[in-house]
């Protein structure tokens, strides 16, 4: 898999969210400071609301800008099937019902693209699963816990 064109598209989401927060800050900035929003009485807090939501937004945003940073920095090298996961790794497990592929990267672990009709999530090696994943290799098998369900996986590759 081109993971060059993965991390293209991983940028390209992530930019769709910035100008997202972007658009969600500046209207609730307006909100904040319309005419209609001002206070009525000492219990009218509209105006106040719209204030905390603009700047919520707005970290929102400053938080996607970072990981578009990180992610613009990230090395396309390839990893060979000795090499341990790590941080860029483009990684395929397979469990009793399902494969999945997952990104490691800097930030933005949730984010999700599709590349060649495959669904692949970006994770973060903070991640409850990207903890369990560094510095495993191709072939490795381990135990993951989801929703309180334990099952076993095995890494099937890692690029």
């Amino acid at each position: 898999m081109n993971k060059n064109a993965v991390i293209k598209k991983i940028l390209a989401q992530l930019a769709s969210e910035v100008e997202q927060f972007r658009k969600a800050a500046d209207a609730a900035r307006a909100e904040a400071t319309h005419e209609q929003s001002r206070a009525d009485n000492k219990y009218d807090t509209r105006g106040l609301e719209a204030s905390y939501l603009a700047r919520g937004q707005s970290m929102q945003a400053a938080e996607v800008e970072l990981a578009i940073e990180q992610f613009s920095q990230i090395s396309s090298r390839a990893f060979g099937a000795t090499d341990p996961i790590d941080l860029g790794a483009l990684v395929e497990l397979e469990g009793r019902t399902e494969k999945a592929l997952y990104f490691v990267g800097p930030r933005a672990g949730g984010t999700e693209v599709v590349h060649d009709k495959r669904e692949i999530l970006v994770i973060t090696s903070q991640s409850p699963l990207g903890k369990q994943l560094v510095g495993k290799k191709q072939g490795d098998e381990l135990q993951i816990e989801i929703g309180g369900r334990r099952d076993s996986y095995k890494v099937l590759s890692v690029g």
